[in-house]
């Protein structure tokens, strides 16, 4: 007879913890299994740390709405839990006057997403606030921030913890069966293999997510789940750059993703990008190479930066719905029943603005849980 849990959580990055979070009760038999030997060792501690404010996708979104609902709840957090943050605003910058019209565009769209504290800034704005930003004109959104994602990711598992969540490290899903009402799970650890059954079985699997769907019996390539992954860099300027900037620094959106842009750290350290760069396989190496790229691109409206201050920082991978110049692709989170899998909830393509939104996805999943347990 195998044993039996109420909700199988597969992946511990930021969307796995938060939904441990806020679906775990003392009497609720929740276990979260990851692959890794801790917790967001992957896609939730690779990225710029940004709080973003909901600017850039179309206003029906899952996108939209679960980042503008999550930025709330993130400050709350921060606030609550004692987690680093800075809600320093973000400034799009127009260095071109053909991007003065993209602005305008980026501005009308987040006024219509629900954004209301928006500023489109002319070059003496500007530069009465940043005034070492080259530009022509630029997008002031007030309400964006940084945070420590690491705080935020430990205060997760910590609470999730405290309500009877259990976290199986070292562990991988190798088989996803449905018997009966129950999902029989095949895991490998240290000791080998091994199974259980659970009730709900919740794929939060980030890079791995569209392979975790494949094992549940679903068909990627119909259902459109397959993964495209997207590497992004990061270079860090060298100390002497510290308090040139204090804000978040964005030029105008690329397609696969937000263009290199500038964060200061809660250190003061100042970090350039990611770049976004479709490849086959997830590596975490900085490719030196792209150095110059990275100038190039920043250069533009830091005209102070020399190309021998750039440091290689780290890497990331995005799990990308669209490919290469594909149309707009939102998050998927579904609940696999029409599929023939009930119990089955699929978290997809969970990429930016996924660390903002991760509270407001964990609510979203609890509702969808909720719904089928009763």
């Amino acid at each position: 007879m195998l044993t039996e849990v109420d909700v199988a959580i597969i992946g511990a990055g930021v969307i796995g913890l938060a939904t441990a979070n806020e679906i775990a009760q003392p009497k609720k038999g929740v276990f979260v299994l990851e692959k890794n030997h801790n917790f967001g060792l992957e896609t939730s501690s690779r990225n710029s740390e940004v709080i973003h404010a909901g600017i850039y996708y179309p206003e029906d979104s899952l996108k939209t709405t679960l980042c503008l609902e999550g930025k709330n709840l993130l400050y709350e957090l921060c606030e609550r839990h004692d987690i680093a943050y800075k809600k320093l605003g973000k400034i799009i910058v127009a260095a071109s006057e053909d991007e003065i019209t993209q602005l305008e565009k980026l501005y009308e769209q987040g006024r219509k997403n629900g954004v209301e504290d928006l500023m489109l800034l002319s070059r003496t704005e500007l530069k009465k606030i940043e005034p070492n930003i080259e530009a022509r004109a630029a997008l002031l959104s007030p309400s964006s921030g940084i945070l420590d994602s690491y705080s935020l990711l430990k205060s997760f598992h910590s609470q999730a913890r405290e309500k009877g969540a259990h976290f199986v490290f070292n562990t991988e899903v190798i088989g996803i069966e449905k018997v009966g009402t129950r999902y029989k799970l095949q895991i490998r650890d240290r000791e080998g293999i091994s199974a259980f059954a659970s009730r709900i079985v919740i794929n939060a699997a980030g890079l791995n997510s569209d392979r975790v769907a494949q094992l549940a019996g679903i068909d990627i390539a119909k259902a459109g789940y397959k993964l495209h992954y997207c590497k992004g860099e990061y270079f860090s300027l060298s100390s002497k750059y510290r308090h040139l900037i204090s804000r978040l620094i964005y030029p105008t959106p690329e397609q696969a993703g937000k263009g290199i842009h500038v964060t200061p750290g809660l250190n003061g350290r100042v970090r350039l990008g990611p770049n976004a760069r479709y490849v086959e396989a997830i590596d975490y190496g900085v490719d030196e190479t792209q150095r110059q790229a990275f100038y190039n691109s920043t250069n533009r409206f830091l005209p102070f930066i020399k190309v021998e201050d750039l440091e290689p920082e780290f890497a990331g991978v995005r799990p990308k719905l669209q490919g290469p110049n594909e149309a707009f692709r939102d998050f998927v989170i579904s609940h696999e029943e029409k599929a023939g899998f009930p119990g089955l909830i699929n978290l997809i393509g969970i990429e930016s603005p996924g660390l903002t939104a991760a509270p407001a996805i964990a609510r979203y999943v609890r509702g969808t849980v909720d719904e089928y347990l009763h």
